[in-house]
């Protein structure tokens, strides 16, 4: 998938584009080391990649290296700790990589085959419920030959197996920190990434200095990185107006981002950047709670949600509606869920219930993070609330919790209806499909559906031409509306807020849509 600055954004960004490589200078002449602070609303729930499938590979990423990555730009993962990584035969079942020479972990150990397949091996060994082993579904085993070279034996076809490699969750870790029985724990980092984590508190701050060993794909534009946690939008906008941090990626709300471009005069040392987004939101019902488990009650929420009011009122033109669970933008895109429904209507949902002998309001509870997805999100269910309620078949309560919390309840069944956002491993319709249903579902809950997981995705993952697998993903999409166990509301579009003198905003986005803290730069001035 590409992501496109705005042409506003780009227009105002060009002229300084040269001065990229640019260090800044003293008034003696000397070069300035450059540090940037980054703010977000998105803190790590952990800082060990065999527990991550979250918004913790923002942090990863810019600390680990893996085989292969997404560099700006790319759309199919590239060299990094390898040297070069390929399909060795026809039925896509095997695939090797050639580490480059010279890796070394930041405690100083050799990054060499085994210590690779030591940290793929862990995340099976560990398995973290909700974690990144759902994603390892087709991985027989993993084979080492001498010092430098990984292969990776398929149980199946599997043309998206490079793609996961390049996640954060795939993360090489040093054998000699990481126990392969459980998560690390101590609030430390042994990677080989672009920086080296120099401190972290949780709920405050994480402070990264460029890895002088670091040997990869980045091009840092930067010498060190401080990424601030905020709890909201409105303290972490408030500390980019007063210019105590550089940047924010996650964290904006609709109201932000319209304030921000609407008031250029007012805030005139604030920029703005936008970028195509795959980002996703969805409610997600739990078939053990006597109401959600209920399919009639799931296709009459689903027939009365009206998404362009919630767009409307909660975000502004920065989202639009979703109908499936794979977005406009990715190959297999439909419709679904508005062809199923059509527009939202009382009198049908109503029905719906009838005939399922509901005749008295159902009462149901939704919860919500207060944290992951920025301030919006609690205007968001008020709305969702508001719309169900005014219908008069459901009374709905509403209470939330942050992430970290929110994300153990979900993992262990207790909330009936809760909302999540996906931000996509990698730009595939798998990804919209297979991580939702199966065993490891990363909604925390079981979610077999045999005809998706034993005969479509397998079926696709034979076809390494990945728009010529579209009619398996609509099969996919309709199996999934006719269940209701997920309900697709929206899609977002990606900002990135910063000061005017901070560069490289528009490249900071990587197709996983996990910021690349390296891209940020102060600009030169003469």
């Amino acid at each position: 998938m590409f992501y496109r600055a705005s042409l506003q954004a780009a227009a105002a960004l060009a002229s300084l584009s040269l001065l990229a490589g640019c260090g800044l200078l003293s008034d003696s002449g000397s070069k300035v080391e450059q540090k940037i602070v980054v703010g977000t609303t998105s803190e790590p729930s952990t800082l060990d990649p065999a527990a991550a499938w979250d918004n913790s590979w923002e942090l990863m990423r810019n600390v680990f290296q893996t085989l292969v990555s997404f560099p700006t730009g790319s759309t199919s993962p590239e060299p990094d700790a390898a040297e070069w990584c390929k399909f060795t035969d026809t039925t896509s079942t095997s695939y090797r990589c050639k580490l480059r020479e010279g890796l070394k972990f930041s405690n100083g150990d050799k990054i060499d085959a085994e210590a690779v397949k030591y940290s793929i091996d862990r995340i099976s060994e560990i398995n973290v419920k909700g974690g990144p082993v759902g994603m390892l579904g087709s991985l027989d085993r993993i084979e080492t030959k001498g010092d430098d070279i990984v292969v990776f034996h398929l149980t199946k076809p599997d043309a998206t197996f490079p793609f996961i490699l390049a996640t954060p969750a795939m993360s090489l870790v040093a054998p000699s920190d990481y126990s392969k029985h459980k998560i690390r724990g101590d609030g430390k980092i042994t990677g080989s990434g672009p920086y080296l984590l120099d401190s972290y508190k949780p709920g405050n701050r994480a402070e990264l200095v460029k890895n002088p060993d670091y040997k990869g794909f980045a091009n840092r534009k930067n010498d060190a990185v401080t990424i601030r946690y905020f709890k909201d939008s409105v303290t972490v906008v408030g500390a980019l107006k007063k210019n105590r941090i550089d940047a924010i990626y996650r964290g904006l709300t609709a109201e932000d981002v319209v304030d921000l471009e609407n008031n250029r005069d007012q805030d005139s040392h604030l920029q703005i950047v936008e970028s195509v987004g795959a980002d996703i939101r969805f409610l997600v019902f739990n078939p053990e709670d006597p109401a959600a488990g209920n399919v009639a009650v799931r296709r009459a929420i689903a027939q009365l949600v009206d998404r362009d009011a919630l767009v409307a009122k909660v975000y502004q033109g920065t989202a639009e509606p979703l109908y499936s669970m794979v977005p406009k933008g990715i190959a297999g895109h439909t419709t679904s869920f508005f062809d199923s429904y059509g527009e939202p209507d009382k009198v049908k949902a109503k029905r719906i219930l009838t005939q399922a002998g509901i005749t008295k309001p159902v009462d149901m509870t939704f919860w919500f993070t207060t944290d992951r997805y920025g301030s919006s999100t609690a205007l968001e269910f008020d709305e969702l609330k508001r719309q169900l309620e005014g219908s008069g078949l459901f009374r709905i309560t509403l209470k939330s919790k942050p992430w970290k919390e929110f994300q153990e309840g979900f993992n262990k069944g207790q909330y009936p209806v809760f909302g999540r956002g996906w931000f996509p491993d990698f730009p595939d319709p798998d990804n919209f499909i297979a991580p939702f249903v199966g065993k490891n579902s990363v909604t925390g809950m079981p979610y077999i559906k045999n005809e998706i997981t034993q005969e479509l995705l397998p079926q696709t993952r034979k076809e390494s031409d990945r728009g010529a697998v579209s009619k398996q993903f609509e099969r996919a999409q309709k199996i999934l509306v006719d269940d209701v166990r997920m309900l697709p509301l929206w899609q977002g579009k990606l900002y990135v807020a910063s000061g005017e003198d901070i560069g490289g905003g528009e490249r900071a986005l990587d197709p996983q849509v996990v910021m690349q803290m390296w891209e940020f730069y102060r600009k030169a001035s003469w």
